[in-house]
């Protein structure tokens, strides 16, 4: 007779063959037995989202850990929706414009429109509720291809938007209309329709953003068609923005301008100037304390002991077993590695290099240094640390879901485009380790990156080199989230404050 470890190991053999066959994110019951689907919650290694529909999650996880479930929260709406709905369905047109420009984070209610609907509301785990809307959807369901999503298209969206939402979320709302590419694509949602009133905002709000020839057009077509239309501006303030056919690119632009002002109130005091030799020599005692806080807020248990280590070459994977399988070991030699790639970068700051410049080309060198010990020990590949990440990642207990691999590529250039414009050292640090971390263009270590960037640019403001605590981990994180989730910087900008303050004293 089979043992229970025996009987165990057979239940999440079949886990395993769902996930290989797409089920990765979400298993519904009626695609496993019942004796291994008891089996595996029990031993907590699947989660009950509802009745008949389970994520699968990690034994060892604290009670209300919500990584799992924010990891598979996209896969399991669509899969559920669509067991439910078949193809009917599309998310509201303000959820589908979050989604389609770069804004992926787990909403506290999901909005779902469908004629198969009942205006009910299902309740999930950690808070989370979708409303079912009993509507129309989409003219044209758009398929959004990184989680499947059933969604309005950019065009269609900015129609149907609540008249509210254009000063509710202006970054979204720009975002969208810098990525139409032609008045066609408007137009006909507008004019089988005659929307006449739906007309003068979209005309509004596109003359608004800079884009007068579309406005002219839309109106012009609109006139002809027989149709009075009387103009008018959604937003709050007028704001120009570039024409893109990318709209992450625009929200990475709108996000800066939204929280620079923000940023700047909470600006601490510079430290006194001092000399190039003595600026390193400081960065230098400082870091033995940075690598042990840097390192612990990732989670890695690094000790003075191993940091001195390193720092002195004893570590040789070549000749100890122990330093070579030591994953603590290979992150504390990648830091010390990358940290010396970094001092040679701030060199190039202080001789007067553009500080936005100076990082656009030296951040990979920094990542490249950092798993370099890694490549070595033949834990990953060359490739894998060669230009940024090619799948999707998410973040432990986070909301935040960051852009999809392809949107990371016509973000990271508008990133260092803002960095190289900024003419404030301190805004720079900011909302440069902010950006980036909001982006996440690596598979690891973009929180060790994003601090990098963050004292090379207060480097060139004359601030010393700043240290995050450890045990000031979840105030720091929490104030990332609310920037990332919310699109409110002052919690991230004052807690740097007072850390560069601190290191005033």
């Amino acid at each position: 007779m089979a043992t229970e470890s025996e009987k165990l190991a057979s239940s999440l053999e079949v886990l395993r063959k769902l996930q290989q066959d797409g089920h990765t994110f979400v298993v519904c019951a009626k695609d496993i037995s019942r004796t291994h689907l008891v089996r595996l919650v029990d031993n907590g290694f699947l989660e009950k989202v509802i009745n008949g529909w389970y994520i699968p999650s990690e034994p060892t996880a604290q009670r209300g850990d919500t990584t799992a479930w924010y990891i598979s929260y996209w896969a399991f709406v669509v899969k559920y929706l669509k067991d439910r709905l078949g193809n009917a369905w599309s998310l509201s047109p303000e959820q589908s414009l979050d989604i389609l420009t770069g804004n992926c984070c787990v909403p506290r209610q999901l909005i779902v429109r469908s004629p198969q609907c009942n205006n009910s509301v299902v309740q999930l785990i950690h808070g989370c509720s979708i409303f079912l809307l009993k509507s129309s959807c989409a003219e044209e369901i758009c398929v959004e291809p990184n989680y499947g999503l059933n969604v309005y298209g950019i065009s269609e969206s900015i129609i149907m938007v609540a008249p509210t939402f254009f000063q509710r979320e202006p970054v979204t709302a720009r975002s969208a209309l810098s990525a139409v590419k032609d008045s066609s694509d408007v137009l006909k949602f507008l004019l089988d329709s005659g929307k006449t009133v739906k007309a003068g905002r979209i005309i509004g709000a596109f003359r608004n953003v800079g884009m007068s020839d579309m406005a002219d057009e839309i109106k012009s077509v609109m006139s002809m068609s027989g149709h009075l239309v009387k103009e008018e501006d959604p937003f709050a303030e007028k704001l120009e923005v570039a024409r893109s056919q990318s709209p992450y690119a625009t929200r990475i632009m709108l996000m800066w301008h939204n929280m620079r002002e923000t940023v700047l109130h909470c600006r601490p005091e510079t430290n006194a100037a001092v000399g190039v030799d003595l600026y390193m020599k400081d960065v230098d005692e400082r870091y033995k304390h940075d690598a042990y806080h840097s390192l612990s807020i990732e989670g890695y248990q690094v000790t003075e002991e191993l940091i001195e280590k390193v720092k002195s070459g004893k570590w040789n994977p070549k000749t100890s077993k122990s330093d070579e399988k030591t994953r603590d070991a290979l992150a504390a030699r990648g830091y010390w590695q990358a940290f010396q790639v970094v001092k040679e970068s701030i060199m190039s700051v202080l001789s007067g290099m553009n500080p936005g410049k100076v990082v656009e080309t030296d951040h990979r060198k920094w990542y490249q240094e950092m798993f370099a010990p890694c490549v070595a020990a033949g834990i990953i590949k060359p490739i894998d640390v060669a230009g940024y990440r090619a799948g999707q990642v998410f973040i432990r207990h986070s909301m935040h879901t960051p852009l999809n691999s392809d949107a990371v590529r016509d973000a990271m250039p508008v990133l260092f485009e803002m960095l190289k414009q900024e003419e404030d050292a301190w805004v720079r640090a900011v909302l440069g380790h902010f950006v980036f971390t909001f982006i996440h263009p690596y598979y690891d270590g973009n929180g060790r990156i994003g601090r990098f960037l963050m004292n090379v640019m207060l480097a060139s403001g004359g601030y010393r080199w700043t240290i995050i605590p450890a045990e000031m981990r979840e105030v720091y994180m929490s104030a990332l989230e609310k920037a990332s989730v919310e699109g409110d910087i002052r919690d991230f900008a004052e807690f740097l404050a007072t850390m560069v303050k601190k290191d005033l004293d």
